[in-house]
């Protein structure tokens, strides 16, 4: 019943592809797996550094694990076309700007199963996108240092995705709020504090950080440092817990704040990425 409500509301084939192929001609571009959905098929994209050194450190950027988070999409696209030519030679990128094609296409947070692809990245996972995504990083596993993956916190989580959370696993829904503004999420585990602060300062020229609410929290975890909570990400099976790197953070932009655009959304995603890299980069 509810697969069939989700309808195609923009096009994987017309808004992203056509950037993806065309970094061909300055990257490595290709397929890394493909989703089969009923009578409808995707391919993954990745890009990553022409001339690949593996005398180098290896950064992995993702976008579009939540399908409805656009600047996430976006954001990795835009960081590809304008900012990575200037870490060849520096660092090898691998890029996956849109892990979950079928859910952008139908903004949403879930994929073909009603699943969240950013609570299965682990063995054995059901989710195709998160299998995938695993299977092309494993055979780098030890050469990443860093791992930024690029999400957005939207009014809709609270009107539409976790209201339907609680309804799919039969638990009560218990409303929170949206936070106005950017944030991170560290790893509870292994957090890595001056490495989030590099990236707060450098989006914080870019768009406003997200404050604590009265409780000092944001979205129901304690405020650790100026726009940062953790998550215990390996407990979770989260994203950003599969390539080992030291480095890790989740961004999350609020693109439904009447203080910013989706372009601005999509350069603060931007300046979060390179702000990333350069911190890395400077710890030698």
């Amino acid at each position: 019943m509810w697969r069939k409500d989700r309808v195609r509301l923009r096009s994987y084939a017309e808004e992203v592809l056509p950037r993806i192929l065309a970094l061909s001609g300055r990257f490595d571009v290709a397929p890394y797996g493909e989703l089969n959905y009923a009578d409808e098929a995707y391919t993954l994209f990745a890009i990553c550094s022409r001339d690949w050194d593996p005398a180098l450190p290896a950064a992995l950027v993702t976008g579009g694990v939540h399908g409805y988070e656009t600047s996430g999409v976006m954001g990795a696209l835009a960081f590809l076309e304008t900012q990575a030519a200037a870490y060849a030679g520096r660092i090898n990128l691998i890029v996956a700007p849109c892990v979950s094609p079928w859910a952008y296409e139908r903004i949403n947070r879930w994929n073909y199963d009603a699943l969240d692809p950013n609570r299965n990245f682990r063995a054995g996972t059901p989710v195709q996108e998160s299998a995938a995504l695993m299977a092309r990083v494993a055979p780098l596993r030890g050469q990443f240092v860093m791992h930024i993956d690029l999400h957005e916190t939207t009014d809709s989580d609270e009107s539409e995705f976790r209201p339907a959370l609680a309804a799919r696993d039969g638990k009560t829904y218990e409303p929170d709020t949206v936070p106005d503004g950017f944030y991170l999420v560290d790893d509870s585990a292994h957090p890595q504090p001056a490495f989030q602060q590099a990236i707060i300062a450098a989006v914080e020229a870019v768009t406003h950080i997200a404050p604590a609410d009265a409780n000092g929290n944001i979205i129901g975890c304690p405020v650790v440092a100026h726009g940062v909570i953790e998550y215990p990400v390996a407990a979770y099976a989260m994203c950003t817990g599969i390539t080992g790197a030291p480095y890790t953070t989740t961004t999350e932009v609020y693109p439904d704040s009447p203080r910013v655009s989706p372009q601005n959304c999509n350069d603060a995603q931007v300046a979060a990425v390179c702000a990333a890299l350069d911190y890395v980069l400077a710890q030698g």
